[in-house]
C-alpha cells in the first residue's frame, strides 16, 4: 500500500474518522498502533515480528538503562540494542553483499571460494525503523532521554505508519512527548496539511512516476544512446529521486499532521544549495542529522586534528552510502560526497584567507556547480554496476558515447517546467495568496487542482524508490 493508491485514501479516511471520534488518548494510540501494524502487514505480515521484536528489545533495554548506574551494565544493555537492531539489519540487507564481496576478495588474492547466496527478502523500511529504535536506546544511555514506561507509547513511536517505511527518521525525544497529551483537532492546520499532501502527491505520481520509464530505459542500455540522451537520462533521474523521496516525506508529514502529530522537515529545496555542505543541510535532513549525532560525533567529530576530522567525515559518508544499499556503487556514492565535503572545507579556508571583496556574492555558479556534482554522484546511486556507471559518466561529462539512439527532447521541456515550479515554490510566490483564500473558494480550488493533477497520473502504481533501502 503506497500513498498514491486509491486504497490508501480509503485506509486513511477510516483511520482519520475513528481516531478523532475516540476521546481517550490511550484508545487513540492503540488505534494508531493497530492501524500501523495493519499498514505494514499489507506488505508482508511475516515481517511484523521484526518490528514487534525490536520494540520489545528496546523497551526492556530502556527500562534497564534507567535502573542501573553501573557503567559496565549500561554498556552491556546498550550493546544488546546495537547487536539486535544492527544484527537484523546486517542479516536482511547485507548478508549476500558481504558474502559476494568476500568471494571477490579471495579470488583477487588467488584463493578459490564459493559464494552461498541466500534467498533473503529485504523487509520494507527496515533501515528507517532500525535507526529510530537505536536513537531511543542511545539517547537513554547518553542521558538525553528518560526511559519510556508505556509499552504502548514506544510501540506507537516505532510503528507510526505515515513515516514507517521511508522516513523521515523520527527521534524518540521529538515524538514520544507528543503521545503524552491528547491531541485536539482545533490544533490541526488542515489547509496546510492538505496542500502539503497534494504537493507530495504531484511530485511522486505526476513527476517521478512519469520520469521512471525514461530513466529505466536509459540506464538499462546507456551505450546505445548519444551524449545528449545521457544528459536527459541523468537529469531525469536527478529529478525523479528528489520528487519521489521528498514527495513521500511531504505526504507522510501531511498525514501525521492531520492526526495532530508533527514530523520533522526532511527536505529544504536541496537542488538550490550553493555548496555540497549546504546540500547536506537540505537533503534527507533527518538522516544527515542522525548520522552527525549518532556516528560522526561519537567517532570524534572535529575534536581532533584536521586529518582526524576528515577521517570521521569520510567514514560517516561512506557508511551513509552503504546504509542506502548493499552494493559498492553506494559506497562510491558516499565516498564522492565525503570527498566533496572535505574539498569544500579546504576551499572555505582558502577563501577566508583572501580579502572579502574577492568573494563572489549572490552568484549562480556555486548552485550550478553543486547541482552538476550531485548529478554525477547520482549516476553511481542509480547504476546497477560500475561498468554502467562509468559508461554514463563518460557520456555525461566528456560528451562521448558510441550510441546513436535519442531520448525525446520534449523531456527537457518537462524538466524545465518542473524546475520553474520548484523555484517558484522555494520563493513562496503563491503561499500568501492561498492562505488568504476563503474556505469555500479554497475547497473549490483544491478540487479543481486535484482533478487536474489526476489527469497527469500514469496508469499503474510505482513503488517509492526508498522502499528498497
Amino acid at each position: 500500500m503506497i500513498f498514491t493508491e486509491f486504497r490508501f485514501f480509503i485506509f486513511f479516511a477510516i483511520v482519520f474518522a475513528i481516531y478523532w471520534a475516540l476521546r481517550s488518548n490511550s484508545w487513540r494510540k492503540a488505534w494508531i498502533l493497530a492501524c500501523s501494524y495493519a499498514f505494514y502487514g499489507a506488505w508482508d505480515w511475516r515481517f511484523l515480528s521484526l518490528i514487534i521484536g525490536s520494540t520489545l528489545v528496546d523497551y526492556v533495554v530502556g527500562l534497564n538503562l534507567g535502573k542501573t548506574e553501573s557503567p559496565k551494565a549500561r554498556r552491556g544493555w546498550l550493546m544488546v540494542s546495537l547487536l539486535v537492531n544492527l544484527g537484523a539489519l546486517a542479516f536482511f540487507k547485507y548478508a549476500n553483499f558481504f558474502a559476494a564481496s568476500a568471494v571477490g576478495f579471495f579470488g583477487w588474492i588467488g584463493l578459490p571460494a564459493n559464494s552461498v547466496t541466500l534467498s533473503i527478502v529485504l523487509p520494507v523500511g527496515i533501515s528507517f525503523y532500525t535507526f529510530q529504535t537505536l536513537s531511543y536506546s542511545i539517547d537513554i544511555y547518553a542521558g538525553r532521554l528518560q526511559p519510556q514506561k508505556s509499552l504502548l507509547d514506544l510501540a506507537t513511536f516505532v510503528a507510526f505508519f505515515p513515516q514507517l517505511v521511508a522516513g523521515p527518521i523520527v527521534r524518540a525525544a521529538d515524538f514520544l512527548p507528543q503521545l503524552a497529551i491528547a491531541r485536539s483537532f482545533s490544533q490541526v492546520n488542515v489547509r496546510a496539511c492538505l496542500i502539503l499532501f497534494m504537493v507530495g502527491f504531484f511530485k511522486k505520481a505526476c513527476v517521478s512516476d512519469n520520469l521512471a520509464p525514461i530513466v529505466d530505459r536509459y540506464f538499462s542500455a546507456p551505450e546505445t544512446y548519444n551524449a545528449l540522451s545521457s544528459w536527459i537520462g541523468v537529469l531525469s533521474y536527478t529529478v525523479q529521486i528528489y520528487c519521489d523521496f521528498s514527495g513521500y516525506s511531504d505526504m507522510a508529514i501531511a498525514c501525521a499532521g492531520l492526526l495532530g502529530y508533527e514530523l520533522c522537515v526532511n527536505f529544504d529545496f536541496p537542488y538550490l544549495a550553493s555548496s555540497i555542505t549546504d546540500f547536506w543541510r537540505r537533503w534527507h535532513i533527518s538522516l544527515s542529522t542522525w548520522l552527525k549525532d549518532y556516528l560522526y560525533i561519537p567517532l570524534g567529530g572535529n575534536r581532533g586534528g584536521q586529518l582526524f576530522t576528515y577521517r570521521n567525515l569520510m567514514l560517516t559518508m561512506v557508511l551513509g552510502g552503504l546504509w542506502h544499499g548493499a552494493a559498492w556503487t553506494f559506497v562510491v556514492w558516499g565516498a564522492l560526497h565525503g570527498g566533496a565535503l572535505i574539498a569544500h572545507k579546504e576551499w572555505k579556508k582558502l577563501m577566508t584567507s583572501r580579502a572579502a571583496a574577492t568573494k563572489p556574492k549572490n552568484s549562480l555558479w556555486p548552485i550550478l556547480l553543486t547541482f552538476y556534482w550531485v548529478c554525477i554522484t547520482w549516476v553511481f546511486f542509480r547504476a546497477n554496476s560500475f561498468a554502467t556507471a562509468m559508461m554514463v559518466i563518460k557520456s555525461f561529462v566528456l560528451l562521448k558515447s558510441p550510441g546513436t539512439q535519442q531520448l525525446s527532447l520534449g523531456i527537457l521541456g518537462f524538466l524545465a517546467v518542473v524546475a520553474l515550479l520548484h523555484w517558484l515554490t522555494a520563493k513562496q510566490v503563491w503561499t500568501g495568496a492561498i492562505a488568504k483564500l476563503p474556505n469555500q473558494l479554497f475547497a473549490v480550488g483544491y478540487g479543481f487542482a486535484a482533478a487536474a493533477i489526476l489527469t497527469l497520473v500514469p496508469v499503474g502504481y510505482t513503488a517509492f524508490i526508498y522502499f528498497q533501502f
